[in-house]
């Protein structure tokens, strides 16, 4: 007699512990391929933002002008609210009078160095959500194959003939969960480490832009505010 192999039968006559199993890796599946195509565009903009801000930047523009549109923008990137942050903590040490360079530069430094950890920390959001389906996955999946073995073979106990026709349809229902669980953690993975590879790309260009405008505070520390430039 022929047996139906397809992937909806092997599921539909899965135990029920498997077939738990198997709608959790298609839920972590699902949520997992969200954050992916989240982070996907997310980092394609930061990266756009960035690179908008440094050639502004760049271009030669007054600090002050810069530091004046920064607080006027509420989605601009990182790098512009880093450069906010240090900007906003130089002119409050200016304004409380004080002239050492050496603590301007610091109070900035130290100002940049917060803003720049709590914009690492929002890049880098569900990152850990994709290193656990990664290598979690598999696991999951290999706990569904092997319940669903020894599902089968309570069930061809109290047959007196076992035939390969009557094995199959359990160890394929049982190895479908195994299937799953890869299909769930090889995205993943995948993504994970493109990400990874991503921001730490992201977090480098950060921190080369502190240190950069770390120097052109120090250049104009002794400066009156109004003259600040690059």
């Amino acid at each position: 007699m022929n047996q139906d192999f397809s992937i909806f039968t092997l599921v539909i006559h899965a135990s029920f512990v498997v077939q738990l199993v198997m709608a959790g890796l298609m839920v972590a599946s699902l949520a997992s391929w969200t954050v992916i195509f989240s982070k996907l565009f997310g980092l394609k903009r930061t990266r756009s933002d960035n690179e908008v801000f440094e050639r502004d930047f760049w271009a030669g523009k007054n600090i002050n002008e810069l530091y004046a549109e920064a607080l006027k923008r509420t989605d601009g990137s990182p790098m512009e609210r880093i450069f906010a942050s240090g900007m906003r903590e130089f002119m409050k040490l200016r304004e409380r009078r004080v002239t050492d360079p050496g603590s301007l530069l610091d109070g900035a430094r130290r100002a940049m160095r917060a803003s720049f950890q709590r914009e690492l920390d929002t890049i880098e959001s569900n990152l850990s959500f994709l290193a656990t389906v990664g290598s979690v996955s598999p696991y999951v999946g290999l706990f569904g194959t092997v319940w669903g073995i020894m599902h089968a073979f309570v069930g061809l106990s109290n047959m007196t003939q076992v035939t390969l026709a009557t094995v199959a349809p359990g160890i394929a229902e049982a190895l479908v969960a195994t299937a799953i669980g890869l299909f769930s953690a090889i995205p993943a993975v995948i993504a994970y480490n493109r990400f990874a590879r991503d921001i730490d790309r992201i977090a480098i260009q950060l921190e080369t832009f502190i240190e950069e405008f770390s120097n052109i505070l120090q250049r104009n520390a002794g400066a009156p505010s109004a003259a600040a430039t690059h």
